[in-house]
């Protein structure tokens, strides 16, 4: 029994032909382990995609960035990353909060390569890996369940220019983040933000944040 595979795949698989390439790639890239090459991958990455589900059942996906090494692999099952400040929004963590599973795409524009992982998340605010991580809010603990490389054929060679100013890191203050300047949401603000603003630069409008946008530097 195929571990990715349902009945809407195969039937795509069978009308264009693709049923026995498609067991065979399961068969050989499809793993249940994080080996030492997926690791290592893994860890250099200074961003991924990550895919959940809501209350609705309606899929989202999210960007998640830091430093090269803020997703951990803990042991042959286990990843783990943290979820820094957002929007307040909660929408991925909210969603693994009701239903665990995701999926984490890790990719590398400058070689290409692509990682997909499928796995149950669970969050944690006390979490020993909350010492790992300047100013996260709670811990993903992932329990692996697939990983497998994909085909890099589309994915367009990018090279990085500058790591964002706003990952946490220990060495440095945290600026703010630049739509926390904008003058009409000063008064709902979290309580560790009311203030800032005004003393990290001022405060601004919604044009003028855009404006920032527009040019780079949000």
């Amino acid at each position: 029994m195929s571990r990715l595979y349902g009945d809407n795949h195969r039937a795509l698989q069978e009308q264009f032909d693709s049923l026995r390439l498609a067991d065979a790639i399961e068969k050989v890239a499809m793993e249940t382990e994080v080996a030492g090459p997926h690791k290592d991958f893994i860890e250099s990455r200074d961003m991924f995609f990550l895919s959940s589900v809501d209350h609705k059942g309606r899929p989202t996906v999210s960007y998640k960035g830091g430093d090269p090494g803020f997703v951990k692999v803990v042991d042959d099952t286990t990843v783990v990353f943290p979820s820094y400040d957002g929007n307040g929004m909660f929408l991925s963590m909210g969603n693994i909060r009701g239903n665990p599973n995701i999926g984490m795409l890790f990719i590398s524009f400058e070689v290409p390569h692509r990682l997909r992982l499928q796995g149950e998340a669970t969050l944690h605010d006390d979490d020993p890996a909350m010492d790992l991580y300047k100013e996260a809010d709670l811990i993903v603990r992932v329990k692996v369940s697939e990983i497998f490389v994909n085909c890099p054929r589309y994915v367009h060679k990018y090279q990085k220019v500058d790591p964002s100013k706003y990952v946490p890191r220990t060495e440095c203050a945290t600026p703010l983040a630049g739509w926390k300047h904008i003058d009409m949401i000063q008064g709902v603000l979290p309580a560790r933000d009311q203030g800032r603003a005004e003393k990290e630069g001022g405060i601004i409008t919604q044009e003028e944040w855009q404006g920032r946008v527009a040019q780079g530097d949000g």
